[in-house]
């Protein structure tokens, strides 16, 4: 199969915030669908690695920011590439609260939708989420950002470690593993992905 198919589906970009305690947290995700409007339902599948995941499956609460073609890429590593574990993501940016009280981004998101989840289906690596829409607002006019536009514009290419003839690319960040195979357990160690979101690569197509 030619794994690059998949691309031609089209995604947009969004971060997926919750709240548990006084502890706020948020994931960038390409999964937010509106599947129904009457009632006006959403889904989101969230990687059970995420500490975003755990929080949604406490709270049964979150918040979608639907990131707008403004968005820059130290947004996405903010978002992406470090753990809610490690580290306070609500620190350092410019956000408000909704009335379930959790956070939204008022930069770089031209709209936000405020969620109460229904029900939970085990994906295996992910959970979907279906929810309620409870709330939302437009907040400016820009376009949103699509995965496409994403690994046009937003995200720089990725650079080959020296050396590196053949291995596998993650498709969300760019980080390159060498080797013929990758395991199927592989992590990778900067977006925290697993080996699904990698497709093969050589340095011709870099």
């Amino acid at each position: 199969m030619d794994a690059k198919a998949m691309y031609k589906i089209s995604y947009g970009l969004y971060v997926v915030t919750a709240k548990e305690g006084e502890k706020d947290n948020g994931c960038i995700t390409n999964t937010v669908t509106q599947v129904t409007s009457s009632p006006n339902r959403i889904t989101v599948a969230i990687n059970k690695q995420n500490y975003t995941h755990d929080m949604i499956v406490k709270t049964g609460q979150f918040n979608v920011s639907i990131l707008s073609e403004q968005a820059t890429f130290p947004t996405f590593e903010h978002w992406g590439y470090q753990s809610g574990r490690d580290v306070d993501k609500a620190r350092g940016i410019m956000f408000k609260r909704s009335e379930n009280g959790l956070i939204y981004l008022t930069e770089e998101a031209n709209a936000y939708l405020s969620a109460k989840v229904v029900s939970m289906t085990d994906l295996g690596t992910h959970t979907l989420f279906l929810a309620d829409v409870t709330d939302g607002e437009v907040l400016s006019q820009d376009e949103s950002a699509t995965y496409s536009f994403y690994q046009k514009h937003i995200k720089g290419k990725p650079a080959a470690p020296k050396g590196v003839k053949k291995g596998f690319i993650c498709t969300i960040c760019g980080y390159i593993y060498e080797g013929d195979t990758l395991p199927a357990d592989f992590v990778c160690p900067i977006c925290k992905h697993p080996a699904t979101d990698f497709v093969p690569w050589t340095p011709d197509e870099n």
